[in-house]
């Protein structure tokens, strides 16, 4: 299936005139990552069956276990993505499986920013910001002050996400722990969160890994599966990091958005 929704970056690709950098880009395959994550009986699969663009996705699968008591990741990594003080853009494309079954009561990471906090005595592997979904809402969040002493500033009901199509979420930033930062999210190329003038980051100068991919993070933090679907499938496409918005248009959103 290919995904015809333009981004907010496909339509600003032939008016900005600064220089772009891309950190990297990746087209729906299993090669160029730092590392695949893949939990308990989760995989990370190079597939055809579903694709935004091109001729191969990444299909991130997770299944529950009640016996199992560890966390459930099946996702891509990218390491050196951020650091505070930097200004980036982020995206990538996903779809859930036809039918996904929506839990108001429990969350599902899609994707994460996370660095190894271990030698601050208070945290192991951390993230700060975040993305996932609430019910059929897109949630996201940042994280504010010192590894041991943090606050969390989350953003609900930003979109509705459907089961079975194409989406694309995007994300611009300003890495700042004081209050200079700002924080943007585009979903199906509509801007819906602008954030200015706030911390987006925690009081550290390390490099944090960018990881798409699902993470059934309510399995483990609630010490239970809610609901009825114990297998849940995500596909991803189109995934890159870069300075700009521009930097990081999917191929088919950039031809969308010259027709």
């Amino acid at each position: 299936m290919l995904g015809k929704l333009p981004s907010v970056a496909a339509l600003l690709v032939l008016s900005l005139s600064a220089q772009a950098s891309l950190i990297f880009k990746n087209i729906g395959t299993t090669s160029g990552w730092d590392k695949i994550n893949q939990e308990h009986h989760g995989t990370v699969k190079q597939v055809t069956d579903q694709v935004y663009k091109g001729t191969t996705a990444l299909k991130m699968t997770q299944i529950y276990d009640a016996s199992y008591s560890g966390r459930y990741h099946s996702e891509v990594v990218k390491n050196n993505v951020y650091k505070r003080g930097d200004t980036g853009a982020y995206g990538f494309s996903f779809r859930l499986q036809d039918d996904w079954q929506f839990s108001p009561v429990q969350s599902y990471g899609i994707g994460q920013f996370i660095a190894d906090f271990t030698d601050s005595g208070c945290e192991d592997w951390m993230p700060t910001t975040m993305i996932a979904l609430k019910g059929n809402k897109l949630y996201s969040r940042v994280k504010q002050g010192t590894v041991c002493n943090q606050k969390i500033k989350g953003f609900n009901n930003l979109a509705t996400v459907t089961a079975g199509e194409w989406h694309r979420l995007e994300i611009e930033a300003k890495w700042e722990s004081g209050s200079t930062g700002y924080f943007k999210v585009w979903f199906d190329g509509k801007k819906v969160l602008d954030e200015q003038n706030i911390s987006t980051t925690v009081e550290d100068d390390r490099a944090f890994q960018f990881r798409a991919g699902l993470y059934a993070n309510g399995w483990h933090d609630d010490k239970q599966m809610k609901g009825s679907q114990g297998t849940r499938q995500i596909w991803y496409d189109e995934i890159a990091a870069g300075t700009k918005l521009s930097d990081i248009a999917a191929e088919a959103d950039i031809q969308a958005g010259e027709c």
